[in-house]
C-alpha cells in the first residue's frame, strides 16, 4: 500500500455511501454527501441534478484533458441478501454492501486518485465525475452531464473489472418486432397466423450472422428473449409481438445494423433507443501502452455502462468484480480499493497524451 491515507478515506466514504439508498433516480442524499465531502476537502463542486463533478485547479484549454468517472446509482437488493444491504460491515478483509463492488469502490477510488494527482502539475487537465441513472441508462445522468464539461480527450470509467483495462465494450440496442396478421377461427381454414410470420423472423435472428467479427468483441450477437401473441386458444392471432436485444460491437453502428435487419425481416422493427453505441479505444494509445507496461490485461466487455455514451477514447477499469454485481450480499475486497488507488495513480501521474 503506497496510499495509506488515500485508502483509509476512500474506505470510510463507501462505507457512508453505502448506508445512503441511492437507487437509479434517487440519489439526491448519496450526491449531496458527496458534494459535501468534496467541498470539505477545499475543492469546488459543480453539480447538475444528481451528478457532482470537479475540475482541476488551474484548468488550462490548451492541455489535454482526462476525465474519471463512475456512477453512484444502484440497482435493488435482490431478495436473498443474509446482510443488511444499507449497513457496511467488514468481515475477513471483506466490506459488505449494496453498491460496494458496483460501483462505489470505483467512485471513491478515482475520486482519491483525482485528490493526488492535483497536488501537482500534470500534462493534462483533470476532471472527476461521480453520475447518476448509469444501471438504467438514463437520460438524467452522464449524458446529462457531458454537456456541461469541457472536451474531453480520454476517460477512465471505474467498473468492476479487477482493474484490467477493457478497450473495447459491446453497445446494446432493444427492438420491439411486431408480426401482423389476420384473425380467424382456429377450427376452419381462416385467418393468418401472426404466430408463424414471427417465426420466420425469429429463425432469421437465431441463424443470421453479420460478417463484421471484431478481434475484442467477437460478432454481433443477436437474442429474441420475450414474445408475446394470443387471446385464446380458438382465434388464430393477428399480431405477435417479440423482443430482441442486440449486442453489438465497434465493426458497426446500431443504425447500420438496424437497417440490415429491417432489410431482411418482413416485420415491423423499431429501436427503442440507438445511442448505447459499441466502443473501442486505439491498442497503442498512450494510457493502453502504460497499462500494458504495468501488466494489466486488456481485454474486451460484453457488458454495458456509461462508456457507451463517450465519443472520445476510454477504457472500463475499476476494483472489484464483475461477478459480484446485482448479487446478493456484494462485497468489495478492502486490498482491491488500496490496490485501485496505487494503480489509478501510477497509470496517471506524469502521463503525456
Amino acid at each position: 500500500m503506497y496510499f495509506p491515507e488515500e485508502y483509509s478515506d476512500a474506505s470510510s466514504m463507501l462505507q457512508q455511501m453505502i448506508a445512503i439508498q441511492s437507487y437509479s433516480k434517487d440519489e439526491k442524499n448519496v450526491a449531496d454527501y458527496l458534494e459535501q465531502s468534496i467541498q470539505e476537502k477545499g475543492y469546488v463542486a459543480s453539480r447538475i441534478q444528481n451528478n457532482i463533478w470537479l475540475i482541476s485547479p488551474g484548468f488550462d484549454s490548451s492541455r489535454p484533458t482526462i476525465l474519471l468517472n463512475s456512477h453512484i446509482d444502484t440497482v435493488k437488493p435482490v431478495s436473498a441478501w443474509i446482510h443488511n444491504p444499507f449497513t457496511p460491515i467488514i468481515e475477513n478483509g471483506k466490506l459488505f454492501g449494496l453498491g460496494s463492488n458496483d460501483a462505489g469502490a470505483s467512485v471513491v477510488c478515482l475520486l482519491q486518485a483525482f485528490f493526488h494527482l492535483t497536488t501537482k502539475q500534470q500534462a493534462y487537465n483533470l476532471i472527476f465525475a461521480a453520475s447518476a441513472e448509469e444501471e438504467i441508462s438514463g437520460k438524467n445522468g452522464l449524458e446529462c452531464l457531458l454537456r456541461e464539461l469541457p472536451k474531453i480527450d480520454f476517460a477512465i470509467v471505474g467498473e468492476p473489472t479487477n482493474m484490467n483495462m477493457a478497450v473495447a465494450e459491446k453497445g446494446l440496442m432493444v427492438l420491439d418486432c411486431t408480426a401482423r396478421g389476420v384473425a380467424g377461427h382456429a377450427a376452419r381454414n381462416e385467418g393468418e397466423n401472426a404466430i408463424y410470420k414471427a417465426m420466420l423472423a425469429i429463425e432469421w435472428f437465431r441463424t443470421y450472422n453479420f460478417p463484421k467479427i471484431s478481434d475484442l468483441l467477437g460478432p454481433v450477437k443477436l437474442s429474441v428473449t420475450q414474445i408475446n401473441a394470443g387471446t385464446q386458444h380458438n382465434v388464430v392471432p393477428d399480431t405477435c409481438t417479440f423482443v430482441v436485444d442486440v449486442r453489438s460491437n465497434e465493426m458497426y453502428s446500431n443504425d447500420e445494423i438496424l437497417a440490415e435487419i429491417r432489410k431482411n425481416v418482413s416485420c415491423e422493427v423499431n429501436a427503442r433507443s440507438t445511442r448505447l453505441s459499441s466502443t473501442a479505444t486505439p491498442l497503442n494509445h498512450p494510457v493502453v501502452n502504460r497499462g500494458k507496461e504495468m501488466n494489466r490485461t486488456i481485454f474486451g466487455s460484453p457488458t454495458l455502462s456509461d462508456q457507451s455514451l463517450m465519443s472520445f477514447a476510454s477504457v472500463k477499469m475499476g476494483p472489484g468484480d464483475s461477478a459480484r454485481s446485482h448479487t446478493a450480499d456484494e462485497y468489495i475486497l478492502l486490498e482491491e480499493m488500496s490496490e485501485a488507488i496505487d494503480i489509478y495513480i501510477e497509470l496517471l501521474d506524469g502521463l503525456r497524451l
